[in-house]
């Protein structure tokens, strides 16, 4: 069997599934969810041990650190994983809701009903835990999946997809709903770009240029977000220490993730008694600073080149602007931003809701971490990623948006004149 009928007889076996999902009840599906959450506790030494064989050939490829910390299953990740199935369980089906009913004058009452999208296709770099949230998402959603994980997590990706398959098989659901690509062959991916008869979407995690190689090869409408380049803007009348804090755990916190800040904006009425104190703190974490002129004249750092404003470094690297007003702060993200994440520190209200109001990116904050865009955080219970493409879906992406809606009507016997 060559490697496109391998995949193709996937998306077969994905599609009839995704017709069985459809039509299962809430209570089967969370029940497949209990079993699988039980399952990774019971398995969590075991899914560990396969975890590390993976970092172990990571490290021998010689990954970077910020690729090897996403790779690992720690107790904190599983620990995640878990309480996140807890909190999809929890979650209200979407499936057969109806969003909205109104009346026509003839009397026929129209509506629209939440639908499953159908096959999901993933395809993902590093992070083995997506293998459980992306999967999770969709069986509460009554989707299918079809997976293809990276090369580097393989064994890790194999052997938690097997656990997701015996809770569907358990809670008398398809298998199928939830399918690993078995290959590590790179192939592969093109191969899933070109099933539109059996992939209903495709949502692509990973590095910019995984995103737009997806993108520009998929047969398939595609949600995806390329970058994220998310800012913190420091207002005039910024609480200092909280500025520091909240900038400090941005930047530091998990440097190599799409929601970390990359670059600082700050008022300049506020510049010369924040930005010491923040260096201060960045410098001990590590972190490289790149500055403006203006930010130059204040602290000791690197110079900023325009292609540092355009950058997401997913290192310890910042760059810092000090801008003359909120108007120059927005207008910096408006030009450099990527849609992901913005977030304003200040004490002023009628100021953080102009920024709320005029920065149009998937999550806009007042006074926290720009790490909170993620769906665990969120209270969505996991994501399947951040789409900052805004159709059909914008931020990140839970139960809701894996599901679409369709017209339904409701007459006793209207017909058309």
């Amino acid at each position: 069997m060559s490697l496109g009928e391998m995949v193709k007889g996937i998306g077969k076996k994905a599609k009839e599934a995704a017709f069985m999902m459809a039509k299962a009840s809430s209570s089967d599906k969370d029940r497949a969810l209990k079993y699988i959450a039980e399952e990774i506790e019971r398995r969590k030494s075991e899914i560990q041990n396969v975890n590390a064989r993976d970092i172990e050939e990571a490290k021998k490829k010689e990954l970077s650190g910020a690729k090897l910390a996403r790779l690992e299953l720690s107790d904190k990740v599983i620990g995640e994983m878990v309480s996140g199935i807890r909190d999809v369980i929890a979650w209200p089906d979407p499936i057969g809701r109806i969003v909205s009913m109104w009346t026509r004058p003839n009397g026929l009452r129209v509506g629209r009903m939440r639908i499953p999208l159908g096959v999901i296709g993933i395809i993902y770099e590093s992070r083995p835990n997506v293998t459980v949230d992306a999967s999770i998402l969709c069986i509460k959603a009554g989707n299918a999946v079809i997976l293809r994980g990276g090369s580097e997590a393989f064994q890790s990706n194999r052997c938690l997809a097997d656990i997701l398959r015996k809770g569907l098989a358990r809670a008398g659901l398809p298998e199928n709903a939830v399918q690993l690509v078995p290959t590590t062959d790179r192939s592969a991916v093109l191969e899933m770009l070109k099933l539109e008869d059996y992939i209903d979407v495709m949502i692509p995690r990973g590095g910019e240029e995984l995103i737009r190689f997806v993108n520009d090869n998929a047969t398939m409408p595609v949600l995806k977000h390329y970058k994220g380049v998310c800012h913190v803007f420091v207002d005039r009348s910024a609480d200092i220490p909280m500025a520091v804090e909240i900038c400090i755990n941005a930047k530091v916190q998990k440097p190599g993730v799409c929601n970390a800040m990359e670059t600082l904006l700050v008022h300049e009425r506020i510049a010369e008694k924040f930005l010491p104190a923040v260096a201060e703190e960045m410098e001990k974490a590590g972190v490289e600073l790149r500055g403006c002129h203006r930010t130059q004249e204040i602290i000791e750092c690197h110079p900023a080149t325009e292609d540092d404003w355009y950058e997401e470094y997913l290192d310890l690297i910042l760059a810092i602007k000090v801008v003359s007003g909120m108007d120059e702060a927005i207008d910096h993200i408006r030009k450099y931003g990527s849609d992901h994440t913005e977030a304003i520190v200040t004490t002023e209200y009628e100021r953080a809701w102009k920024f709320v109001q005029e920065v149009q990116s998937s999550l806009v904050l007042v006074n926290a971490s720009t790490r909170f865009n993620d769906g665990y955080q969120l209270g969505l219970g996991a994501e399947i990623g951040i789409s900052t493409s805004k159709l059909h879906a914008f931020g990140p992406m839970g139960v809701d948006e894996l599901t679409t809606t369709k017209f339904v009507a409701f007459g006793d016997g209207q017909i058309r004149t």
